[in-house]
C-alpha cells in the first residue's frame, strides 16, 4: 500500500492509469466468470452484464446504508 501512496504522490497520472486498467481487467474477469457459469444455460449474451451490474449496484447500496 505504501507503494501505491507514493506512486499517487509522485506520479498521479501513472497512478490513475494503473487504477483504470486494474478496474477494467477486474470487470472483464468478472464478466468472463459469470459468462462461464451461465454459459450452459443458453442465456443471451447481455445477461452476464446485467447480473454483474446488478450485483455491483446492490453492493454499493448496501455500503451506503451502513454509513
Amino acid at each position: 500500500m505504501d507503494y501505491l501512496r507514493r506512486l499517487q504522490m509522485e506520479r498521479p497520472v501513472l497512478f490513475w492509469i494503473v487504477l483504470l486498467v486494474a478496474f477494467l481487467l477486474g470487470f472483464q474477469l468478472l464478466l468472463f466468470v459469470v459468462g462461464l457459469i451461465l454459459g450452459p444455460f443458453g442465456v443471451p449474451s447481455w445477461v452476464p452484464l446485467v447480473i454483474v451490474l446488478g450485483v455491483l449496484v446492490a453492493i454499493a447500496r448496501r455500503q451506503q446504508r451502513s454509513r
